[in-house]
């Protein structure tokens, strides 16, 4: 591994070899030494820190409780009563364990995961996984923009599409909240999340559903019923979002954490505690909302309009268990406008046609669409903190490498599975030509192994670009543009640019210079 070398009295993240460039001085590091936007943490290592690492698990755990997720919980519940509870518990610890690496190797490496991923692969590969971001996140928001139209429906009777409409202006407010600076908003939606906490486990006393039931299923797997494959996939889909991953390894940078080894371990256990804290709390409302769904839905004594209501619930019929949700996401106000009227079009329509229920079962759509995609994201940090080249001695261990990789294979497993049965039901019951059933099914199954293929290349694609995390008064160079495996330069990720937290999923527009 090659570079120049050196040394400087001011504590740096990372350094970088090469050229010069248009915006970064010689021996400029690509994160400085106090960021103006960047809590400074304090070097004595102390568990006094731990309050300074609170925030970005809370900002995170937004994703966990929003209406997509509200909707199949309240599905799951009314369908299945408390049968996939266990789903919310493996999808929950499978969160936490991935949402811990993304925090690590933005803490570990000064840089997120889309940063990284722009150079690992190639540009080809770039732009599909670009083009996968961007529909996550439409995939995400059409839950946001349906259950803000239910809300407005339910509190105010302005009509769904109108809600719909109204939704676009969402985008001005969290440009108004983020003003204030990340700290104050980080507060805000832990104060809302302990909220919406403490109202569903009282909506859940109210309810009082039974204790054994619920135990049972949290902790004894089983699929059931007509359907419950992809409500399985659903409930899996909305607690484990792909654009997740981008996000929490690009909110830790917010931190000024000392670079020292015992500094970056501090880090790492910190928002490992933090964000297990916070996803507790999104837990527990998930089980919350399936089990006051399945008691509710499930009792003896329900009149005929709610029997009715259960039989095909949705967030807009849902006002007899439960009331109200969050809806606040961070991003900027030009990405937001953008996402937020390509998931409108949609929802628009669908609202339009078919009223609230074809609404509520485009949330689950999208929901299933995040799980699909979400391979492409969880793979590359698989593959990025499983290397020691990127993340030196903070490198997986080799129980958590075994742990992620076979959480990742049942996710992988259970889409493939739910997509083969699915197509065949389809394609028998669709009532088509036997030639045109012969060619559905050609173009039905290339596009699966397609998407096969796809995964298995960023699987056994061998990390080329090597990296390894800074210390501060360190005279070494910690990246390097040295191909792994072939000894040669190119470009690497020292030579990237610092880039904004609200463009990470963006691919650049200008060429990657090198630096001093």
């Amino acid at each position: 591994m090659s570079g120049s070398r050196q040394c400087s009295s001011q504590p740096q993240f990372m350094t970088s070899v090469g050229q010069n460039n248009r915006s970064n001085g010689p021996g400029t590091p690509l994160i400085d030494s106090v960021d103006v936007d960047q809590i400074v943490i304090s070097e004595k290592n102390s568990w006094k820190n731990l309050f300074s690492y609170i925030g970005p698990g809370f900002l995170v755990s937004i994703a966990y409780i929003d209406p997509g997720n509200f909707e199949t919980d309240l599905q799951a519940g009314a369908l299945y009563k408390y049968q996939l509870l266990w789903i919310i518990l493996i999808a929950s610890c499978a969160a936490l364990v991935i949402q811990s690496l993304a925090a690590s190797l933005g803490v570990v490496t000064g840089k997120h995961l889309a940063e990284h991923c722009r150079a690992e692969y190639p540009k080809v590969t770039n732009f599909i996984l670009w083009i996968l971001a961007e529909l996550a996140v439409v995939a995400c928001d059409i839950p946001e923009v349906i259950g803000t139209a239910f809300a407005l429906n339910m509190l105010f009777k302005i009509p769904i599409w109108c809600g719909v409409l109204i939704t676009g202006f969402s985008t001005l407010m969290l440009l108004f909240l983020q003003q204030y600076g990340v700290r104050k908003l980080e507060f805000l939606i832990a104060f809302l999340v302990f909220l919406i906490a403490t109202c569903f486990l009282v909506e859940l006393g109210y309810s009082k559903p039974n204790s054994s039931e619920v135990m049972r299923g949290l902790f004894v797997p089983e699929i059931k019923g007509n359907g419950a494959t992809g409500s399985a996939i659903s409930l899996l889909g909305a607690m484990v979002m792909p654009h997740n991953l981008f996000l929490h390894s690009a909110l830790v940078l917010s931190r000024k954490v000392p670079r020292s080894v015992n500094g970056i371990k501090e880090a790492c256990r910190f928002y490992m505690i933090e964000s297990a804290f916070a996803l507790t709390v999104a837990f527990l409302i998930n089980i919350s909302i399936i089990s006051v769904s399945g008691a509710v839905c499930n009792s003896n004594n329900l009149n005929p309009e709610d029997q009715m209501n259960c039989t095909d619930l949705d967030l807009n019929k849902a006002s007899f268990l439960l009331k109200g949700f969050l809806d606040l996401r961070m991003t900027s106000w030009l990405r937001n406008l953008l996402t937020r009227s390509l998931a409108i079009v949609p929802s628009l329509i669908v609202s339009l046609i078919g009223g609230s229920s074809a609404a509520g079962q485009l949330i689950i759509t999208a929901s299933m669409i995040l799980s699909f995609e979400l391979p492409f994201a969880l793979v590359p940090l698989l593959k990025f903190t499983s290397s020691k080249t990127k993340m030196g001695q903070h490198v997986n261990s080799r129980f958590i490498s075994v742990l992620t990789w076979a959480i990742g294979s049942f996710i992988v497993i259970i889409n493939i599975y739910f997509l083969i049965t699915s197509f065949l039901n389809v394609l028998l019951h669709s009532g088509l030509s036997t030639v045109s059933q012969v060619f559905a099914g050609i173009f039905g199954f290339l596009g699966m192994l397609i998407y096969i293929a796809a995964i298995l290349y960023l699987v056994f694609r061998k990390n080329r670009k090597a990296t390894l995390p800074f210390f501060e008064n360190d005279c070494t160079v910690a990246v390097t543009g040295q191909n792994v495996g072939t000894g040669g330069g190119g470009s690497e990720l020292g030579h990237l640019p610092r880039e904004d937290i609200s463009s990470m999923q963006l691919p650049h527009q200008r060429p990657a210079s090198d630096l001093d």
